[in-house]
């Protein structure tokens, strides 16, 4: 039995409306998140920024590879020979800007948060110390990590050998030594022989000669060609040089160790604990170029302030090496004292048994890259959160970028004779 007051007041507010709009119900008007701010897009100041960085690296490459391809002997002025460097800077930051936005637009494919590349100006050596790019936040699967390392490795490989070719398809005679100040008895070897001479002649300067270092790569390309300029005078070639320049550096980002580029390849292929080892006994490898390069240098230098003290360089550089062993692979005596033995013996065995001594002295790079692998990219490559099975084409090209490391690295990239 129903109460017909109640029932007529249920009635009544059934076909009342509700004393506030419609539009403000929450099926009417759902609550958005704000949106997430977008990834990769630069803004304009900071599009400036690396543009003001770009140019000021291009001018100081052309400012100091007017030294190195400069054609003096027909000019009067510095800065007559500016569209030499230019040409020069042109050819080497094409090289840089390849590599570096390889990262940067892969990154960008992945969604990974990254920045411009950064162009590192220097007036000094060839103008510049390279370029970085800054990822921003941490890769967690090995495919993305794989994708991002390779790609600027092998874009630039591709622009590097693209440089090279043309280089060497394009190559003047050998009278083109003639366009160079400094250079008589080269040039009067040429003009009685029309060919270089083997050896850079005996001279009467202080300043020594800069002979760059042979790799697998350009010598066998520079097999199929004529009048390819000896390796004391091929800097004076912008093409050759930059091409010569882009593979080393190449191959100096493809170190298999840390996060250099090579790291993260090689990581994604292999894992960690095996990459750790490779990247443990290829750093072995580089502290013995390392003491290549480093033992003539304090010998000559013991030896010029302390006459007959010259071997106390062996000493010195086993106490660095212990040093540098230690740090790197956190005092582990398993690693430390063998690598220690068998990075001092080679080094100090080649110097004495293929060079006949203690006198040739080198660039110091490799020296410099040691230091560097352990205190900045460190040995090796911290743990990926998702480790992914690579797709077969991802492990051609992850092989075959270690193969282009093996090509075109120089285990003497400069060295000096006086």
């Amino acid at each position: 039995m129903h109460d017909d007051a109640s029932f007529t007041k249920l009635k009544k507010l059934k076909h009342t409306h509700l004393a506030y709009p419609e539009v403000n119900l929450p099926e009417h008007n759902p609550v958005r998140p704000p949106k997430p701010p977008k990834k990769n897009d630069p803004s304009a100041w900071t599009i400036f920024k690396h543009t003001m960085l770009f140019i000021a690296t291009f001018l100081c490459v052309t400012f100091v590879g007017i030294i190195w391809v400069g054609q003096s002997a027909e000019t009067e002025s510095y800065w007559e020979m500016w569209p030499q460097g230019a040409l020069f800077a042109a050819l080497l930051l094409w090289f840089l800007a390849t590599h570096e936005f390889g990262h940067y637009f892969a990154a960008v494919y992945h969604k990974v948060k990254v920045s411009l590349p950064y162009f590192i100006p220097i007036p000094i050596g060839i103008g510049t110390m390279g370029a970085v790019i800054r990822i921003k936040e941490r890769i967690r699967d090995t495919t993305k990590l794989f994708d991002i390392g390779v790609a600027g490795p092998i874009a630039g490989f591709i622009v590097s050998l693209i440089i090279l070719l043309y280089g060497f398809a394009t190559l003047p005679d050998p009278s083109f030594m003639e366009k160079f100040a400094g250079h008589d008895d080269i040039v009067s070897h040429i003009q009685e022989t029309g060919t270089f001479p083997d050896e850079p002649p005996e001279t009467d300067s202080e300043i020594p000669t800069i002979i760059l270092g042979n790799t697998i790569l350009y010598s066998f390309i520079a097999s199929f060609f004529d009048n390819v300029p000896p390796m004391y005078e091929m800097y004076h070639y912008p093409f050759l040089f930059a091409g010569w320049l882009g593979l080393f550096f190449t191959a100096l980002n493809l170190t298999p160790i840390g996060q250099l580029d090579g790291g993260h390849i090689l990581y994604s292929l292999i894992g960690y604990k095996k990459h750790r080892t490779v990247a443990r006994t290829c750093f072995i490898f580089i502290t013995a170029l390392a003491g290549i390069e480093a033992i003539p240098f304090l010998y000559l230098n013991i030896s010029g302030f302390y006459e007959g003290y010259g071997l106390m360089a062996l000493l010195v550089w086993a106490v660095v090496l212990l040093f540098l062993l230690s740090k790197a692979f956190f005092k582990d005596p398993l690693w430390v004292l063998p690598a220690w033995m068998i990075s001092l013996t080679a080094s100090a065995g080649y110097l004495f048994f293929y060079t006949g001594g203690f006198t040739q002295a080198g660039s110091l790079i490799w020296t410099f890259w040691s230091f560097f692998l352990v205190y900045f990219v460190k040995m090796e490559h911290p743990p990926v959160m998702f480790e992914q099975e690579l797709t077969p084409v991802r492990k051609r090209l992850g092989w075959i970028s270690m193969a282009v490391f093996i090509l075109c690295i120089s285990p003497n990239p400069i060295y000096f004779l006086d």
